[in-house]
């Protein structure tokens, strides 16, 4: 196995993949090149880029990484991001994982005092991995994604079995609703000065413009493939919901959501899921709905299956500057 390469340049991992992680060949979004340099350039451009690669004979892992402090290193990965793992390319078996991982650990020890990854949906492999290599770790659950699996079920099933009081609020905001609903998987100027103007008047706190830009990328960029679901509700034609999904190989991805907190008592938004869940099911067809992560407490009411999230904080016993934030972890994971 040759040893482990750092790049600290996407234009230059770009290169070397050659297409390999884009859309044609990676069916998650979450593990696209494309993803992680739209993240990258607008929501975390200051931090420096620690990109790893390993390779035995055809078999690869990447782990996109990035420096928040010297000797630090951190995912590549916000609270847009679903999920975070490394990216095996080659179809390695586990044993040949394993080694990759390996490899990558030890290089990562040599040179830095202080890991932290997530979220991670199962980092048992990396865990170990990083064990193996000499690392002091400590995982821990942090959060959850919500997720609904369909199972061949129509959207009319799926409603039968919702709770009782969401269905009553969606029948008693529905009779004779003013807003009119919408789902578009285009994106257009006027539709996205709508969103905006949405989401200056959300009950969430105002998306920085960092964030928006990363939003517009994103849903440019899963327009032009056709994955892109762009919902509203409108009042005398302003917009006063609207939410962001994706649909791409039979799985819904909610990316975000938000309602103009004066039009609450009509209940907008969630008379636009409803609307968004019933195409997805009975028209996209979809197998898998992903609300992504954080338990907020209505995703309990459209969604059947929490799956936990791991956090993996490391620390490297050579350094004495991992020593003490190495025991306060240990020692907050005990306690929490």
């Amino acid at each position: 196995m040759r040893a482990p390469r750092e790049y600290h340049s996407l234009d230059d991992v770009r290169q070397a993949l050659a297409g390999r992680l884009g859309r044609g060949h990676v069916p998650a979004l979450f593990g696209r090149l494309d993803w992680f340099e739209a993240l990258h350039r607008h929501c975390c451009a200051q931090l420096p880029l620690r990109i790893l690669h390993a390779q035995e004979g055809e078999a690869e892992v990447w782990l996109f990484l990035v420096a928040p402090a010297p000797r630090r290193i951190s995912a590549l990965a916000n609270w847009y991001s679903f999920s975070w793992a490394p990216i095996f390319l080659g179809a390695p078996d586990p044993a040949a994982q394993a080694r990759l991982l390996d490899a990558v650990a030890r290089a990562l020890l040599a040179q830095c005092a202080q890991i932290d990854l997530y979220p991670l949906e199962d980092g048992t492999e990396l865990l170990n991995a990083l064990r193996r290599a000499g690392w002091f770790t400590v995982s821990r659950p942090m959060g959850g994604r919500h997720l609904l699996k369909m199972e061949g079920r129509s959207f009319e099933d799926y409603w039968a079995a919702r709770p009782g009081r969401l269905r009553n609020l969606v029948r008693r905001k529905g009779r004779n609703s003013p807003f009119a609903l919408s789902i578009s998987d285009r994106l257009t100027d006027d539709l996205w000065t709508d969103y905006v103007d949405v989401h200056a008047r959300s009950w969430k706190d105002a998306e920085p413009a960092s964030g928006l830009d990363f939003l517009r990328a994103l849903a440019e960029r899963e327009a032009a493939a056709g994955t892109l679901r762009l919902g509203f509700a409108r009042l005398d034609r302003r917009a006063v919901a609207t939410q962001l999904w994706t649909i791409e190989h039979g799985v819904a991805l909610i990316h975000k959501l938000s309602h103009d907190r004066a039009c609450d008592g009509g209940s907008p938004g969630t008379l636009l899921s409803h609307a968004m869940f019933e195409q997805a099911i009975d028209q996209d067809r979809v197998t898998l709905i992903d609300y992504g992560t954080g338990d907020n407490g209505y995703k309990r009411d459209w969604m059947e299956q929490r799956v936990p999230l791991q956090r993996i904080d490391a620390f490297n016993p050579r350094a004495a500057s991992a020593w003490l934030p190495a025991a306060r972890t240990a020692i907050s994971a005990l306690v929490g």
